[in-house]
């Protein structure tokens, strides 16, 4: 019997706590029981050896015989006890007893069965409470990946408005530049001026200027030009919520661009 176990034994006999206390340091002390530190005693289907043992512990303790004796009957049912002593400690014990006869009587194979019922029942218990463990565990780590994974949604979704807003600014100056192109053309036109002949410009030249107005570094690839161009077109396609006349202006530029190639 360990200091938890002897303990409650003495409660379960109605020994006061301050009581309790005091007796187990005492049977420490005199090594009628032993210390296990918390978790590291193993139950066992018993915990004393036989009648005799507890009734000398219950009678070491001043614990009167009647809730003694009820005590160790209630004990020996649940298994804690494993045998029924030879009756000298007993005899002793309950001296003082009215009617002492058939105090203490050995559990019944009824009392056994049911016994073993219970502790089936317990390890059951003990297994659902394990499982519940688990699947709260695991519902936990679940909800910790769904929040992980709107945080990344959520940060992509701020990406892409940063992008369409620097997409559409690009493309408004597109259309201005154009806008003003046209304008000095019609006026030129009216002056009865001939439009200045066109100046050759190199593809390369024209690959650079590609580059700029997509908000590429000169040294960008074709292959980043064409995918830049292709996430544009996507974006500004009137199926997708764009407009039908950047969408023009820049499958335009995506034609030529790759015509050039």
């Amino acid at each position: 019997m360990n200091t938890d176990q002897a303990f409650e034994f003495l409660k379960a006999a109605g020994v006061s706590e301050d009581q309790c206390m005091e007796t187990v340091r005492r049977w420490l002390r005199e090594r009628k029981i032993k210390y296990d530190a918390k978790g590291a005693f193993k139950p066992t289907d018993y915990i004393l050896h036989d009648t005799d043992q507890a009734i000398s512990l219950l009678n070491d303790a001043g614990v009167a015989a009647k809730m003694g004796i009820q005590v160790v009957q209630r004990w020996l049912y649940e298994g804690k006890i494993q045998n029924v002593g030879n009756g000298n400690k007993l005899t002793e014990y309950i001296s003082n007893v009215k009617n002492p006869k058939h105090l203490l009587n050995p559990p019944t194979e009824q009392d056994k069965l049911i016994r073993e019922l219970k502790a089936k029942v317990k390890v059951q218990d003990d297994h659902i409470r394990e499982l519940e463990e688990m699947h709260k565990s695991s519902v936990k780590t679940l909800i910790q990946q769904r929040n992980k994974l709107q945080k990344e949604i959520l940060n992509l979704e701020l990406e892409k408005n940063e992008l369409q807003k620097e997409t559409k600014k690009a493309l408004k100056e597109n259309i201005e530049l154009r806008s003003e192109l046209l304008y000095l053309k019609e006026k030129l036109t009216k002056q009865g001026k001939r439009e200045p002949e066109k100046v050759y410009v190199s593809s390369s030249a024209q690959s650079l200027d590609y580059r700029k107005k997509l908000g590429l570094s000169k040294n960008a690839s074709e292959k980043d030009v064409l995918s830049r161009y292709k996430k544009l077109l996507l974006m500004t396609h009137p199926d997708h919520g764009g407009n039908e006349i950047v969408f023009h202006y820049v499958k335009s530029d995506y034609d030529n661009f790759k015509k050039g190639l």
